[in-house]
């Protein structure tokens, strides 16, 4: 099949070096597109694309979550004190739950490694 697109000669210029690649970018492209839009996938992509690069110990200490994924689950907590959640809100609360509680084993594994390391 073939597409015709208008497309801004910026990315033009980015996409001429690999144009033997452009079905894989745009596959990985619309899943992304299409991941993101499904609610409560946009704070776990950012906590598993974090994790997919391999930190050290102690950037996993560090790790705290964006400014919007907070915003999410502070909005959650806020509306779950006020008043009661929908059915896929209180999905989306036991999602974030989940994933501190993955968050905070990953944390306690780096301390160990760190002062296993300290100590070796």
């Amino acid at each position: 099949m073939q597409i015709t697109l208008d497309l801004p000669e910026e990315l033009v210029l980015q996409l001429s070096s690999l144009g033997d690649k452009l079905p894989q970018i745009l596959e990985l492209g619309l899943r992304e597109l299409n991941a993101s839009s499904q609610t409560g996938f946009a704070g776990v992509a950012e906590i598993l694309e974090f994790l997919a690069t391999l930190p050290t110990p102690e950037e996993i200490i560090a790790l705290r979550p964006s400014e919007a994924l907070q915003a999410q689950i502070s909005s959650l907590l806020e509306k779950n004190r006020t008043q009661s959640l929908t059915l896929a809100e209180a999905k989306s609360w036991e999602q974030y739950q989940y994933l501190e509680h993955l968050i905070r084993m990953a944390k306690a594994k780096a301390y160990l490694k760190l002062k296993k390391l300290s100590q070796g």
